[in-house]
């Protein structure tokens, strides 16, 4: 049962480019945000759409992957777990947000 303990798996499309840091131990760091669609049908029987945004951090070899073919509008499934992390912005207010890190990436299309 401890394999299903924090996993998400989505399915969607980059935002924009991915953004690569390397870190002066010469590990990498890859960051961007994919889209996920959702659609119902509100009470008066409209369909309604709407669009979530996730934040994703991959580390490893998976950053090789992203560097060289994950581009913005590419469809891709992820795995991972949820994280979260809070941090001061540039005018000191706390600030929280919701990743997911990514162990696992599928490119998906053409």
């Amino acid at each position: 049962m401890n394999a299903l303990r924090n996993k998400v798996q989505l399915i969607g499309r980059l935002g924009q480019d991915p953004e690569i840091m390397t870190f002066d131990d010469g590990n990498k760091m890859a960051k961007f945000s994919i889209a996920t669609d959702d659609s119902y049908k509100d009470k008066n029987g409209e369909k309604v759409e709407r669009t979530y945004w996730h934040n994703v951090i991959v580390r490893g070899g998976l950053v090789n992957v992203v560097e060289n073919y994950v581009v913005k509008g590419k469809e891709i499934a992820i795995e991972g777990k949820l994280t979260n992390r809070s941090y001061e912005d540039k005018d000191g207010n706390k600030r929280y947000t919701t990743e997911v890190f990514c162990n696992e990436l599928l490119l998906l299309g053409k």
